[in-house]
């Protein structure tokens, strides 16, 4: 998709795109794929959820050992991207952060361990937090786009603070707390035949076929359950940024300044302009520095010729 968004954007927006720095360009590239997949697996996950049937009569034991072929399609879509980006996050760490990187890395594990399976059923749960990340997009594209500060940016911000609010903290930390409730019974009742306070669902043996011996490993919660903190203690931190950086950007009191406030790699604070221009001064270093050369100013030993000259002008007098 990378590849495909440098055609398809610089047909859309050939007055914006072919002009931005190969670095924003990345950025946007990215932040492509980001939408899509965003916008695509939160239709697909509230589908999985209203229509699945066996996922609605899961008991306890199910929603943690239980798998079907619903939530599967769910996990492999989500997974696909969170590797995806972790080899984005990787490859561009000076460009999106260590925040970013341990994003991806927190919700590849969790989602990964929904094939063991391994609580697979709160897969489409969990992905709801990407209801917030088209309006985070479009909160970077309106930047690219000269649109910082208008109203449909203003209108977007509102937007995106009311939905990662309610997506991401409130239900996101309601439906944490089910799960460690779910493992933490699973860890008290180890062994075959666990079956805390629910009786036999009727697809019982297609949904647990691929349980095994039914026994949850001590280091498998822990690795869960720890990803599955990270993840709500970055939802937490990113908010308190983009509380900031919305009362920044829309203040006519605040004092400009220049800083940089990464949520997902979506730089909130600062203007496009001040972006732009500090990337064009860092491509167009080497560049300036051999025009100089080429014009005599500046030799490959970075001594000026013009100060040299004057130096043996001043030796012969």
């Amino acid at each position: 998709m990378t590849r495909v968004s440098p055609v398809v954007s610089a047909f859309l927006f050939p007055a914006s795109y072919p002009s931005l720095p190969s670095r924003t360009r990345i950025n946007w590239d990215v932040h492509v794929v980001s939408l899509l997949q965003s916008t695509l697996i939160n239709v697909l996950a509230l589908w999985v959820m209203w229509a699945d049937t066996e996922r609605a009569g899961m008991n306890q034991t199910e929603r943690v050992l239980g798998y079907t072929g619903a939530g599967g399609m769910i996990q492999g879509f989500a997974t696909g991207y969170f590797l995806w980006d972790l080899a984005v996050s990787w490859k561009y760490l000076d460009l999106f952060g260590l925040g970013l990187l341990a994003h991806a890395v927190s919700a590849l594990v969790v989602f990964s361990l929904g094939f063991r399976p391994f609580v697979h059923y709160y897969g489409p749960t969990f992905i709801l937090y990407e209801l917030s990340s088209p309006f985070l997009n479009f909160h970077w594209f309106f930047d690219k786009l000269h649109m910082t500060g208008s109203k449909a940016q203003l209108y977007n911000g509102l937007v995106l603070l009311a939905t990662f609010f309610s997506c991401r903290l409130v239900w996101g930390t309601y439906q944490s707390v089910r799960v460690y409730q779910d493992v933490w019974a699973a860890l008290q009742n180890p062994g075959p035949g666990y079956r805390p306070n629910a009786s036999a669902s009727v697809n019982d043996d297609d949904m647990m076929r691929f349980s095994g011996s039914q026994v949850v490993p001590v280091w498998l919660a822990i690795t869960y359950l720890g990803s599955n903190v990270v993840l709500n203690t970055l939802n937490f931190y990113w908010f308190g940024k983009m509380i900031e950086a919305v009362r920044k950007r829309f203040s006519p009191t605040q004092p400009s300044e220049k800083t940089t406030e990464l949520v997902e790699g979506v730089e909130l604070t600062g203007t496009e302009e001040e972006e732009e221009e500090g990337e064009d001064e860092d491509e167009d270093e080497d560049e300036d520095e051999d025009d100089a050369r080429a014009d005599g100013k500046v030799p490959d030993g970075g001594v000026k010729l013009e100060e040299k000259n004057n130096a043996v002008r001043r030796r012969k007098a």
